[in-house]
Formats: structure tokens, C-alpha cells, sequence
């Protein structure tokens, strides 16, 4: 090999070392895309009713993001699956419950509004941060009364926390259907139901 392809080779290995550099770091910085993270989950019984208690890490992705500064709404999903264990049996799903939250952005006022779709309250922030700190913190959300359940059955939960599409037109849903930027969803949380 002479001086040229050796310099060549060289200047060659560089380009892929920083390409992959780059791909690492690009792969650091989850928030970058976007993700939803359940941190912690419990359920707290108060009289009869089960409440949750529940911390979420929400980051939006570029895309959402955008969108929501154009003034389209978003909406944050919780899934919960009350799961009771059966010995020798398959486990039992004995229901699916979903409460919505949706996060505006009001570019008059210059305000962020959350508000509980389930019962119509909400609530003004002025920075985005303080916004989705707020739908980060779950807290004495109603699930179910205690003597809904078999009195000696042991029980489990899961918990998820989604980008919800499902209020948009079809022609969007297809569009976000194939844009990873809005397939934001955490991975199932599951604890024990403390009885």
C-alpha cells in the first residue's frame, strides 16, 4: 500500500467511527423521539374504594411536540388490567378500565391546559414542563370498590401510559400509524393488590 490509501483508509476508518459515535449518542437521548415511562404504581384503599397513586415520566416526541404548539390537542392514555390470580387456572382479566387526560396548548394566553376527560376538570400551567409534571403525578384516581372483588382472591394490576390517536380522523390515524414519532407508549407496570 502506498501514502494515498493508507491516508484513504484512514479518513475511511474516521467516517465510521463517527458514524457510529453519532448512532450511539442518537440512541442516548430517548427523549429526542420521545417516551412515556411508568416510574411507580400502587393502589391505596380508602373506605371501600381502591384508589391509584401512580408516578409517569412523559416526554414528547419532536412531532407531537410540534403539533401541539400548532394548537392540536393531545391526549394521554392510562390502561389498567385487574388481573385475579387463579391457582389452577389461566389468570382471570376481570376488567380493563381507561381514563384519558388531554394537554392543550392555548397560544393566546400562552398557556398549557390539562384537562381529565373522565370528569372535566382543569388546570392552567404556564410551562410545558410543569404541564406533563402534572400528568406525571396520578394521584387518588377512582379504580374500584373493594367489595367488587371475591373476598379470599388475590389480585394484580398493570398499568400503561399511551399517546392516544383514537380522537383523530382516519386519514390521520393511517398517517400516525406509520410515524414512529407518535407510537409513544410505555411498557406495562405490574404490582400486587395489597388487600
Amino acid at each position: 500500500m502506498n501514502v494515498s490509501n493508507y491516508k484513504i483508509f484512514f479518513n475511511f476508518l474516521i467516517v465510521c467511527f463517527l458514524g457510529i459515535a453519532l448512532n450511539v449518542s442518537a440512541q442516548m437521548r430517548p427523549n429526542h423521539e420521545g417516551y412515556f415511562d411508568v416510574r411507580s404504581a400502587t393502589t391505596i384503599l380508602i373506605e371501600d374504594n381502591y384508589m391509584l397513586d401512580s408516578r409517569l415520566q412523559l416526554f414528547l416526541s419532536n412531532e407531537a411536540l410540534n403539533a401541539l404548539n400548532s394548537g392540536v390537542p393531545l391526549t394521554i392514555e392510562l390502561n389498567v388490567e385487574i388481573i385475579r390470580s387463579r391457582r389452577f387456572l389461566p389468570d382471570a382479566k376481570e376488567s380493563e378500565l381507561e381514563f384519558q387526560f388531554e394537554l392543550e396548548y392555548r397560544p393566546l394566553s400562552q398557556r398549557y391546559i390539562v384537562k381529565n376527560v373522565q370528569d372535566e376538570t382543569q388546570d392552567s400551567y404556564a410551562t410545558l414542563f410543569s404541564a406533563l409534571n402534572k400528568l406525571g403525578r396520578v394521584q387518588n384516581l377512582f379504580l374500584m370498590k373493594n367489595s367488587s372483588l371475591e373476598p379470599r382472591s388475590n389480585y394484580r394490576l398493570r398499568l400503561q401510559a399511551l399517546l392516544s390517536t383514537k380522537q383523530y380522523s382516519a386519514p390521520l390515524r393511517m398517517l400516525f400509524f406509520w410515524r414512529d414519532q407518535w407510537d409513544l407508549k410505555s411498557e406495562w407496570y405490574e404490582w400486587q393488590l395489597q388487600r
